[in-house]
């Protein structure tokens, strides 16, 4: 089990990471932020996709897709690639992981991958 300082670091060591926060998403507000505030402002990035989350919930719920979980939700800008994966451990529902990274010098795949191993032994 890895703690948020752990976790946080090991995302940014993902290959074209520019940034990463662990957002509650009933508030917006992250509860650790770590990367280049310079090209990405992490707390607006949080805050914003909570809203991104918040609307996939209510779409889940509208369709009765009740029996399911996001995985993740990936958004493919022209030079980046945000990903925003929630947290399914019961320390860290209401929580998600916000990445952001190069698009030009990422690996969606193993992105995806990393994400959800650091996601698994997050402890909260």
């Amino acid at each position: 089990m890895a703690n948020l300082e752990t976790s946080l670091k090991d995302a940014l060591g993902i290959d074209g990471a520019i940034g990463v926060a662990l957002v509650d998403y009933s508030s917006g507000m992250a509860l650790g932020t770590l990367g280049d505030t310079n090209e990405l402002n992490m707390d607006v990035a949080a805050a914003g996709n909570t809203d991104v989350v918040r609307a996939k919930m209510r779409a889940m719920e509208m369709l009765n897709l009740h029996d399911n979980e996001i995985e993740d939700i990936l958004i493919t800008l022209t030079h980046q690639y945000h990903m925003v994966r929630p947290i399914t451990t019961p320390s860290g529902r209401g929580l998600f992981l916000f990445l952001a990274l190069h698009r030009n010098r990422s690996n969606l795949a193993m992105a995806r991958h990393q994400l959800k191993r650091i996601e698994l032994a997050l402890e909260i």
